[in-house]
């Protein structure tokens, strides 16, 4: 296995049924599904899609919305177990595009870890009202000032490890539960010496289902950048898996 997409859901069916085959028709790649309980029965399509793509798309179920940090930790648990030679993360509604996973996989040739940026050159946000962005790009800038990230993009969700890049890392030191994870994780990437790229990408919003963003995770990412900073002690979390 060349790649092993990891990808969490919570109401994404409607979006799963068509990503899937777009990754898979690389015969070398597989998903791994992380659900969340969705009540649309994501967790149960990823299932069906299992049996339809040869055992490549698996799926850990989740007992509910227990947030996106830790649904990328569990993920990443299982798929260094799996022992792919690359890692990626990425949404389901098709923000990312899976036709960029190759170039971040290339990108991998020469760093540990390759990001897809929406703020290099060539890169950008499609279909963002100016609000949106300014939130989006103040808040990168603000984690670049307050942690010294050589990344023009430290929130963005499109990566790509190597395993053994990502086997360096203490996934169980990850704080975060929201989107705060993203930054986090470039955090450990940085303290850990990994070599890291940024690849542009164009970054579409999603045309199918809703934002999983809101108010209180936008301010847990404002004060977990001062908590990596300041090195406050995490709490522990559940992954809630209950069947995989």
């Amino acid at each position: 296995m060349t790649c092993l997409v990891v990808m969490p859901t919570y109401n994404e069916a409607a979006n799963l049924e068509r990503i899937a085959p777009a990754l898979l028709s690389r015969t070398d790649y597989a998903l791994l599904v992380v659900d969340d309980n969705s009540p649309d029965g994501t967790g149960d399509l990823a299932e069906l899609l299992g049996r339809r793509f040869d055992g490549r798309v698996s799926v850990l179920h989740r007992t509910g919305k227990l947030g996106l940090g830790t649904a990328y930790v569990a993920g990443f648990r299982a798929a260094l177990r799996a022992e792919p030679d690359f890692i990626v993360q990425m949404d389901a509604d098709f923000s990312h595009d899976p036709a960029d996973v190759p170039r971040l996989i290339a990108a991998c040739d020469r760093a540990d870890v390759a990001i897809g940026s929406r703020y290099v050159p060539g890169g950008g946000a499609e279909n963002w009202p100016f609000s949106r962005w300014l939130i989006s790009r103040g808040g990168s800038l603000y984690t670049q000032l307050i942690l010294g990230l050589p990344v023009r993009d430290p929130t963005s969700g499109f990566k790509c490890f190597r395993r053994q890049a990502l086997a360096a890392i203490d996934l169980g030191q990850i704080q975060a539960s929201g989107f705060g994870f993203q930054v986090e994780m470039n955090w450990q990437c940085h303290r850990h010496g990994l070599r890291m790229r940024e690849v542009p990408i164009r970054f579409v919003d999603r045309q199918v289902g809703q934002s999983k963003m809101s108010r209180q995770i936008f301010f847990e990412a404002l004060w977990l950048v001062w908590r990596l900073r300041l090195g406050v002690p995490r709490q522990p979390r559940s992954t809630g898996i209950t069947a995989s």
